[in-house]
């Protein structure tokens, strides 16, 4: 019995010891531990219990940083539920293992080699002296944009709702900083988001603003703090900033060019709102989930469009999701380098490793299995439900739900059980990363200096 119970704490021990699995497991238990405080009668506005299945819903799509819901935020959560919805947000943005390290050197604790190894695995960081000054520079730009973009958001929303104006905008803010895609607007129209506001500059511009600072990434925000004395870019900075860019501007050419005449959208518009609006959804699909315009009354071109840019998505230790950038870049360059006859893939004249192809290769791979699975699963539920969603709007919504993006085509509101639960799975594999995932599950250790015998494979 004595040796049972030892076999089971070394299992047990030896499970947790891998700190992929401690972030992965803190993800699913700040989702449960959220979606218990959301079933309480105290977080709904009516005073009544929430269904599991919706409270484990939004609990997960806070946590994950997406926005889709199948409750509006205002109308069905009450003031509480608001504030543990943000909470989840900010808590789901950073990581709760980045935060519980922060505060732990915030009162002076002092850490182990084993929680500045899960520290630095969480915020990607390449030293244990770096984590210590990148935790600190991660909560220092954080709060100091999103308190920037509260402020600014307040010249709107203050005169028009008082004080009610303040706690509106530090929402937004917060869901905008994490790329998450919440709101609390719903007073105005139930599922609303940003739509009464596709011709005001101020919220639109300051919104994109925050999902650009969100997404851009910690490391990279180190990084342009750091230029001042270092005088130079890393790779990685001048990687993201470049796909950054080029993403934004050629989102917001394409959906202006695909909509421009669109009636339900920015078809009616000014030509300034036309051009605000094509780039506000640009930045949107990149993981943010707020919406100026109908997004289910598209064209179909464009909807096929926006899963490009959701399925990319923002870039590496940032607080959105999709492939991210640089593994967009790496295969771009990698498919140019073997045109080019090429056998190592070149960046900017540098050769990268053949591991980061490897596993960029693995990540796009992984989230098109789980992206046609959540899609199949939508598509043949929806018949059998007698709710019929087409192959595109089922698409659209796996995408939008692996990548944490949030935008609905309608789907989520009407999917029935399988479905959600699916869109479940799918958002939470998005957030901590497919392959994160797989290492966290995988129990054999990897064996090392094993000589394998070469495989001669034709291929194309």
């Amino acid at each position: 019995m004595l040796l049972q119970t030892k076999i089971k704490n070394t299992r047990l021990h030896n499970f947790f010891h891998n700190p992929t699995r401690i972030i992965v497991s803190s993800f699913a238990f700040l989702i449960l531990f959220g979606a218990f405080l959301l079933m309480l009668p105290i977080c709904s506005r009516s005073g009544e219990a929430t269904s599991f299945t919706t409270a484990l819903f939004t609990a997960t799509s806070a946590t994950c940083v997406t926005g889709l819901i199948v409750v509006d935020t205002y109308t069905h959560y009450s003031t509480i539920g608001q504030i543990v919805i943000i909470s989840l947000i900010q808590l789901g943005g950073l990581g709760l293992v980045t935060f519980v390290t922060f505060f732990n050197l915030a009162i002076r604790k002092k850490l182990g080699l084993k929680s500045l190894q899960l520290a630095g695995e969480s915020i990607s960081a390449d030293s244990f002296d770096e984590v210590r000054h990148l935790l600190k520079m991660i909560f220092r730009i954080t709060f100091s944009i999103e308190f920037a973009g509260a402020l600014i958001l307040m010249t709107v929303f203050v005169p028009q709702y008082q004080i009610k104006g303040v706690f509106i905008s530090i929402f937004l803010a917060i869901s905008a900083f994490c790329n998450a895609g919440f709101d609390v607007l719903g007073f105005q129209e139930q599922f609303v988001s940003l739509s009464n506001y596709n011709s005001n500059p101020v919220v639109l511009i300051t919104i994109m603003s925050l999902i650009v600072c969100g997404g851009l990434g910690f490391i990279v925000w180190q990084d342009l703090l750091l230029y001042r004395k270092t005088k130079r870019l890393i790779m990685h900075t001048k990687i993201v900033l470049f796909t950054t860019i080029g993403l934004i501007l050629f989102g917001a050419l394409f959906c202006a060019i695909f909509e421009w005449k669109n009636p339900t959208t920015i078809g009616t518009m000014s030509v300034s709102d036309k051009i605000l609006n094509s780039f506000f959804l640009s930045v949107t699909t990149r993981t943010a989930g707020f919406n100026s315009t109908p997004i289910d009354t598209m064209y179909g071109i464009t909807k096929l469009f926006c899963v490009l840019l959701m399925f990319i998505g923002a870039s590496p230790a940032s607080t959105g999701g999709g492939i991210k950038t640089t593994t967009f870049l790496v295969l771009v360059m990698t498919i140019v380098s073997v045109i080019r006859g090429r056998d190592e893939t070149i960046i900017h004249n540098r050769k990268v490793d053949k591991s980061v192809v490897y596993k960029a290769l693995a990540v796009t791979a992984t989230a098109l299995v789980a992206v046609f699975i959540a899609t199949a699963t939508i598509f043949f539920t929806s018949h059998a439900g007698g709710t019929t969603f087409s192959e595109i709007d089922a698409l659209f919504e796996s995408v939008s739900a692996f990548a944490t993006v949030g935008l609905t085509s309608g789907v989520t509101a009407l999917a029935n059980q399988p479905s959600l639960y699916v869109l479940i799975i799918t958002m939470f594999i998005g957030r901590v990363g497919p392959v994160s995932l797989a290492l966290s599950l995988a129990m054999s250790k990897k064996k090392k200096n094993t000589v394998m015998p070469e495989a001669k494979i034709l291929v194309g």
